[in-house]
């Protein structure tokens, strides 16, 4: 009998058991504007029942990065999946939108269907978080690319908003006021610094760290906070100027992408006005981390970040506290020629 593709290391059959294991949790993700089911060539969503003037797609892709490497170390794989929606719902609330569906690709060197399963499981959770679909994938295995025990994972988000009320930054001026809005830890940033700084092991995963309340494994594990819910609720209350995702780049890199260059404006921060999470102080103090460039690497605690006018500050902190989450005034938008300047305590 001659070579078959299982001899070269793709398990065709594993594949199909994969999709018969994600279809619950794909489908419970499903809108009404779905019109395909899991196994398609391509993945459908109707446009019809936007209630918009003119209608603006807004797309953006992202993956988790060597976070990957921390669910390797521990053998959990239920909480990447919501790492890799946030990286792109996350950035496309940024200009107002609404996610509508969403996509996933992973790579892997063996695929273990269980395994598999328990990543789209992530994937499914984090999408209902969003309120988008998520319509359709891709698993491929590549045997001798990625290690049996490895896998490599990214997404792609597509979201709406109406042309007139999309939010680029351009109605900013001096005075207006930065909120922020709490991250739920190290998000999925830096982690190739965290897993320098920390030099894991699946050993030191399992140490229980006192000023973190859980194992350090547990601690770098947190899956990043989605934002979509919050933003939108309050985009239909009160009128935000501007939104920065605290992504790749920490503060330093992504508060001004929300602030057109032209305006010669600055995003003033005052350090101690929000609580810093302990896993920030403790990379810094374990790596000797200088602390500004723990600003330019990670979100300290400050997962996005909001720019209204002052009158408007009462409004957007009753409105995220109704909804049972918190937000803190960081700083202010002066007239200077940097972009960003971090008042450190």
């Amino acid at each position: 009998m001659g070579l078959d593709y299982k001899d070269a290391g793709v398990d065709v059959e594993a594949g199909y058991q994969s999709v018969k294991l994600m279809r619950e949790h794909v489908q419970s993700t499903f809108r009404k504007e779905v019109l395909t089911d899991i196994g398609g060539f391509g993945g459908m969503f109707s446009l019809g029942s936007l209630n918009m003037k003119e209608p603006v797609l807004i797309s953006g892709t992202d993956g988790v990065g060597t976070k990957l490497k921390v669910a390797f170390l521990q053998d959990k794989h239920t909480t990447v999946g919501i790492d890799c929606v946030a990286m792109c719902v996350n950035d496309i609330i940024c200009n107002g939108a609404q996610p509508l569906f969403f996509l996933d690709y992973i790579a892997c060197g063996k695929n273990v269907p269980e395994r598999i399963a328990e990543i789209v499981s992530g994937v499914a959770e984090g999408c209902r978080q969003a309120n988008c679909a998520l319509i359709g994938g891709e698993t491929a295995e590549m045997p001798g690319f990625y290690p049996e025990g490895e896998y490599d994972m990214a997404g792609f988000a597509v979201g709406v908003v109406d042309k007139e009320k999309i939010i680029n930054g351009e109605n900013i001026k001096e005075g207006d006021i930065i909120i922020g809005l709490p991250s739920s830890g190290i998000h999925s940033n830096g982690y190739s610094l965290v897993r320098k700084i920390f030099r894991l092991t699946e050993e030191k995963c399992q140490e229980y760290v006192e000023t973190l309340g859980m194992t350090l494994g547990e601690a770098l594990l947190i899956p990043t906070k989605i934002y979509v819910k919050e933003i939108l609720n309050l985009i239909g209350k009160v009128e935000i100027k501007g939104i920065s995702n605290i992504t790749g780049g920490g503060f330093i890199e992504n508060i001004p992408r929300c602030i057109p260059k032209e305006k010669k404006l600055c995003a003033f921060i005052e350090e101690g006005t929000w609580p810093v999470p302990p896993i920030f102080d403790l990379m810094q103090k374990t790596g000797d981390v200088e602390r500004l460039h723990m600003y330019n690497t990670f979100n300290m605690g400050i997962g996005m970040v909001l720019v209204v006018a002052e009158e408007n500050v009462d409004a957007v902190m009753e409105t995220v506290h109704a909804m049972g989450e918190e937000a803190y005034v960081i700083g202010k938008i002066i007239s200077d020629e940097k972009e960003v300047e971090i008042c450190l305590k």
